[in-house]
């Protein structure tokens, strides 16, 4: 194909994206068959990404197996999901987790269970070298040169490194704070910072605001501040809370005997390692291409589940007696619209659009600097960067690789950017994506044989100004008549694992909870 005044013609691809045929029947209460068939079972979960199997996995780990997970797509995962060619898996969606905070029992429990924690010293966990990324980390490309990586050294002044410095220092000493309530005033998972207004207050205003109020004016850290934004909640510090965006840096500290704090776990695929172990644990309960297309109440209490088997385009009807609605709010508000409706406004729910993108390359050109590392950002671009899918391989040759390439579309409000994603054809992204690989690389072009594009309309939630403190996000997080409980990461207004983890296991334990009142 040839676009632009470019010759894309030796580059083969496709666009994809998340089931929309299936969003569709959903949104616009499309037709589809009465149902056909009945089953009954006690808990039902709608929704397989990390949040569902999470909450699977919990559930079974505490003796209730009576469960299903239904899940639309023909695989589950989610925004954690991943896809193989013959050079590599790749990811979809999240590529990495960092060193959890040693605090946080389940997490780790959960790595110990599969391998990535294998023991203990002196009461820090170990984690296995295949998992933990593989030097060089990261780098830079700003002002003509890559440098080691992501804050901005390279050919600034010293005005520049004086805010970088005194900002990184600012949130070393939040690291430590803790409210009146005695809790850290920032953590992960963030129902377990503090409620102190001292800090809470810091939801209101913008990150952008915040930085001004504290005098950061260094276009060099703006922009590093901008991207790890743009990494995190898919939106710009101007769209993201202070207290958002200092949670960012100040949330996280996790030690480790074998690694540095600032080390990340990373595998070819992604999070969707971490996706595959937790599916691994349930794999008997999971029903994919099915989806929950009508729910209403049933006269002895429990629930009728109208469900579309997607791929024989039959329907069916599952008789649970409790649900665990492991959606986002926007689904769960077409699905349960019939029910009794929460103070909830659905509008404060925020959600950024991403395109993910998978190139294939014969060959790597060469660049001045430092040489290729897992995550290579380049200064002042529209992208956070691509990541180098193959950079835990053992391989001592390898020619080709697979770059993620990641494009937070950001630039305007969401439901603008979301409408001109869909709208945009293969060709269209190319002319967007290929000119700044070629400003990293110049004459890449030539050696990329294949291009995947993934658009995610729905990304992830965004932390908006007054959103995580909001009463919005807390009653969307409250059970439904006792039966219907809620677990997803747009309830922390933080899409990361480790939020979808536990609200994944919140949304159990109140499961659990409410049986063991009931016996």
């Amino acid at each position: 194909m040839s676009h632009g005044g470019s010759d894309y013609s030796h580059i083969k691809g496709e666009l994809r994206g998340p089931n929309s045929r299936a969003g569709h029947i959903l949104r616009d209460k499309v037709h589809v068959p009465s149902p056909s068939s009945a089953r009954r079972v006690k808990t039902l979960i709608v929704g397989g990404g990390i949040s569902g199997l999470s909450a699977a996995r919990w559930l079974k780990k505490h003796g209730h197996t009576d469960f299903e997970l239904l899940d639309l797509e023909k695989r589950v995962g989610g925004n954690a999901g991943f896809r193989q060619n013959e050079v590599s898996a790749y990811p979809l969606g999240a590529h990495y987790i960092p060193i959890p905070n040693n605090e946080d029992a389940e997490l780790l429990s959960f790595l110990e269970d599969h391998g990535i924690i294998s023991h203990y010293v002196d009461a820090l966990p170990f984690y296995n070298e295949f998992d933990l990324c593989f030097a060089p980390e990261e780098r830079l490309l700003i002002n003509g040169q890559w440098q080691d990586g992501l804050v901005p050294e390279f050919g600034i002044a010293d005005e520049d490194r004086k805010q970088i410095k005194s900002f990184f220092e600012l949130c070393e000493s939040l690291k430590t704070e803790k409210g009146t309530d005695g809790k850290y005033a920032f953590d992960i998972p963030i129902a377990k910072s503090s409620k102190d207004n001292a800090y809470r207050k810091l939801d209101d205003i913008s990150f952008k605001i915040y930085l001004q109020e504290k005098g950061f004016t260094s276009p060099y850290l703006l922009w590093y501040l901008d991207y790890c934004c743009k990494d995190d909640y898919g939106q710009k510090s101007n769209a993201v809370s202070a207290w958002a965006g200092l949670n960012y840096f100040a949330a996280r500290r996790g030690r480790a005997a074998n690694a540095d704090s600032s080390t990340v776990l990373t595998w070819p695929e992604g999070n969707g390692r971490l996706m595959s172990h937790l599916a691994s644990t349930v794999k008997n309960h999971i029903r994919t291409g099915e989806m929950a297309y009508s729910i209403t109440e049933e006269a002895g209490g429990g629930f009728a589940v109208h469900a579309v088997d997607l791929k024989t385009q039959s329907s069916h009807t599952i008789h649970a007696e409790q649900l665990i609605m492991a959606c986002p709010q926007y689904v769960n508000q077409k699905l349960l619209s019939g029910l009794q409706q929460r103070a909830v406004d659905y509008e404060k729910f925020s959600y950024a659009p991403w395109l993910v993108v998978n190139i294939t390359l014969k060959a790597m050109p060469h660049t001045k600097g430092a040489g290729l590392c897992w995550d290579n950002v380049a200064y002042n671009t529209a992208s956070v960067g691509y990541v180098n899918a193959g950079q835990q391989s053992l391989k001592t040759v390898e020619d080709k690789k697979v770059f993620t390439y990641y494009l937070p579309l950001c630039d305007h409000e969401p439901r603008v950017s979301r409408l001109a994603a869909y709208a945009r054809t293969y060709e269209q992204w190319l002319d967007i994506i290929l000119p700044e690989m070629e400003y990293m690389h110049p004459n890449i072009t030539e050696n990329i044989e294949h291009v995947e594009l993934w658009v995610w309309g729905h990304g992830m939630i965004c932390p908006t100004p007054g959103f995580i403190s909001g009463s919005d996000r807390m009653n969307a997080s409250k059970p439904l008549n006792g039966r219907i409980f809620f677990a997803h990461s747009d309830l922390s207004g933080i899409s990361i694992f480790e939020e979808a983890f536990h609200q994944g296991i919140r949304a159990a334990n109140e499961i659990l909870s409410a049986n063991s009142r009931e016996n």
